[in-house]
């Protein structure tokens, strides 16, 4: 099967490209070794299937982050049969240093001009055939967003035979590749990657290279690489890396010399108007506040009637076949497995899907019309004032989805200071599986203020991960902050399709979950709370009664010091969902819903139950949290630390509102 390889800078609208391509046909997955998302997908055409591979974005193909080195080595290993290069029409020149290392990795080319409606509406014309002449490649003008230009695009794709014209160094340069590679050739070594294109990166002092090859024991490559660099240096004034660079750019002002015209006086377009009110110095940070209360109060006002409907339809299909099994003599032991420990347990959880693909529907859309970057550049200012990177919180942002890709996305800081700093606090940011214990105590004690009460734990969750982040760079992580240079995409109308396959994916993973790691927790909880065999189901008299009352008496002090809280926080160390679902199990296996909501309002107060949320908030993230832990810092003691610290700082936290509510006569 021919495979079609997308590779293209952030926001230039690759992964929108790739889902007109795919349509439905994806699959989601990790590239083999490291935890950088793999997208692949079939692209049906004209009765043929070709496989397409949407490589992580990426600026260059350089090794200064993971993403990076899985792009190139995709490229350079595996070799696609096309790459079609996705580039912004807006920032044509600047897209094209990927271009130019593309065609040196060897890649066949197929350049997609996206977003030409928007270039058009700015008055930006390009001679798109001429570019594709200068170039020797296919070039195609498309909007992935309006679907303009896809079959054409597709027909050059599956057709390409091209020989793209290279980048033409300083004649120095040239030369001290030429030495170098053939050093390398004369090595007879069984290299994974070609010979000129390790000497250019050696050039470059990609750091990967090096100690790929210091790791083969081909340190005289290195030291050969050392002399010629030397040579370059004194002929040119400065290192070749430099020069390499230059070279680039210069090849690139060539190629699109009289191509590219653009208005004398641009115009200020819609995208700036509203980022002088959206990022204002003193307008951006309430504006981001209002966006995301506006966001959970329309979370609450759809997804909450869905949830009563799911609701509904759990809580009568537990009875039906609650009443089919006692029809036809099943065990009463069964009976009870099925009705309390499945249906109640895992019924709870599964009811709070619509909730969390109504929220995720709208970060969909806020995302995709490029207003979350806004959030991540408004906050910049207080990052800085922590002594925190920039983009810590668009690795926040992330862990408001999912602490794990939040955590994975830290790679991208250059700093090892900034990237651990970045992976100990993001835990503390709520990520969409504490959603539906927030809902059911929500329900219980605050329904006039729904949104407030959200706002005020995902803000908490962020407060707290700051305030963290400021003494780990004060104690643990001494040194300067690195700068913090980020594209702000221009805004667009949401691609309904994009949104729509983002929250699909979502639900669907929410509900893999529940079935993958909830069901068996639901199970053996259910047999722990009637084992041993007599005693009263669900008391505390049962095994899982006696676990829970030796861990209660640590949360006493923080207001929800009864066996049944305790057990629901143990097993949501497995997995957030299982606290309700744990709790929905031991309420007398109450039913989801209504059933749950009334039995919460009787065991806890308003306050106790803020304390319980603050707990769930910060407390211990979840295994699979831990394992990015583990496998981001590839260290169990920088795990154990996270596990512990979390633990420590909610139980903290939750004991002060508690006990602070008390004196005020709260409860």
């Amino acid at each position: 099967m021919i495979k079609i390889a997308l590779a293209g800078n952030p926001n230039c609208g690759k992964s929108s490209l790739f889902n007109v391509l795919t349509k439905a046909r994806q699959h989601i997955g990790n590239w083999p070794g490291v935890t950088v998302e793999k997208k692949e997908g079939i692209l049906k055409h004209k009765d043929k299937e070709y496989k397409v591979i949407d490589l992580p974005g990426t600026y260059s193909l350089g090794a200064y982050s993971e993403d990076e080195i899985v792009a190139r080595d995709y490229l350079i290993k595996d070799k696609p049969d096309v790459v079609i290069n996705v580039l912004d029409s807006t920032n044509l020149e600047r897209n094209l240093y990927l271009t130019t290392q593309l065609i040196e990795a060897g890649a066949e080319v197929v350049l997609a001009l996206n977003m030409i409606d928007l270039a058009r509406n700015k008055n930006i014309k390009i001679n798109a055939k001429e570019l594709s002449k200068r170039l020797n490649v296919p070039v195609v003008e498309i909007s992935a967003l309006r679907k303009e230009g896809i079959d054409n695009l597709i027909n050059e794709s599956i057709n390409i035979r091209g020989n793209a014209k290279k980048v033409k160094y300083d004649e120095s340069i040239e030369s001290g590749i030429k030495e170098l590679e053939e050093f390398i050739n004369l090595q007879n070594k069984n290299l994974k990657y070609p010979s000129k294109w390790l000497a250019i990166k050696l050039l470059e002092n990609d750091k990967f290279v090096s100690d790929y090859l210091e790791k083969h024991n081909m340190r005289n490559i290195i030291e050969m690489k050392n002399k010629i660099e030397e040579k370059i240096t004194n002929t040119l004034g400065f290192e070749p890396e430099m020069a390499i660079v230059d070279g680039r750019y210069n090849f690139i002002s060539e190629i699109t010399d009289g191509l590219i015209k653009k208005p004398s006086e641009e115009k200020e377009s819609f995208s700036d108007k509203l980022d002088k009110v959206l990022t204002n110095r003193i307008l951006g940070i309430p504006i981001f506040l209002g966006v995301m209360y506006l966001l959970y109060s329309i979370t609450f006002w759809i997804g909450k009637s869905l949830q009563d409907m799911a609701d509904g339809a759990i809580g009568s299909l537990g009875e039906t076949v609650g009443s089919f099994l006692t029809s036809i003599n099943t065990p009463e032991f069964l009976v009870g497995l099925v009705t309390d420990g499945i249906f109640a347990g895992v019924g709870a959880v599964i009811s709070f899907v619509p909730l969390i693909m109504v929220m995720y529907f709208l970060i969909g859309v806020l995302e995709d019309s490029g207003y979350m970057a806004r959030g991540a550049y408004v906050m910049d200012r207080v990052m800085r004032a922590l002594g925190l990177h920039g983009k810590t919180f668009v690795s926040m942002i992330i862990s408001g989805g999912c602490n794990v890709p939040g955590i994975m996305s830290t790679r991208t800081l250059e700093s090892k200071k900034d990237r651990m700093i970045a992976i100990l606090i993001n835990p503390f940011v709520s990520c969409g599986a504490r959603l539906p214990i927030y809902a059911v105590f929500i329900d219980a004690f605050f329904q006039t203020h729904s949104a407030l009460i959200l706002l005020v734990l995902y803000t908490l969750g962020i407060v707290v991960a700051l305030i963290v982040g400021k003494i780990l760079s004060k104690t643990l992580f001494k040194g300067e902050t690195s700068y913090f240079v980020m594209e702000l995409p221009s805004y667009k109308i949401p691609s309904f399709k994009n949104v729509l396959i983002l929250t699909w994916e979502k639900g669907a993973g929410f509900v893999k979950k529940a079935g993958t790691i909830i069901l068996p927790a639901m199970i053996v909880l259910w047999v722990l709370s009637v084992l041993p065999y007599g005693v009263e189901q669900y008391s505390a008299d049962s095994i899982l009664g006696k676990i829970g009352s030796f861990i209660a008496p640590i949360f006493v002090i923080a207001g929800f010091g009864t066996w049944q809280a305790s057990v629901a926080l143990f097993t949501g160390v497995i997995a957030k969902e299982a606290v309700v679902g744990t709790l929905g199990m031991l309420y007398a296996g109450v039913e989801e819903g209504a059933g749950l909501t009334s039995a919460i309002g009787m065991h806890f107060t308003p306050l106790s139950a803020m304390s319980f949320m603050i707990m769930t908030l910060l407390y211990t993230p979840c295994l699979a949290a831990l394992g990015a832990v583990k496998r981001e810092t590839n260290s169990t003691k920088w795990t154990i630390f996270v596990a512990v610290m979390t633990f420590l700082i909610a139980l903290v936290v939750s004991t002060i509102v508690y006990r602070v509510g008390l004196l005020l006569g709260f409860n």
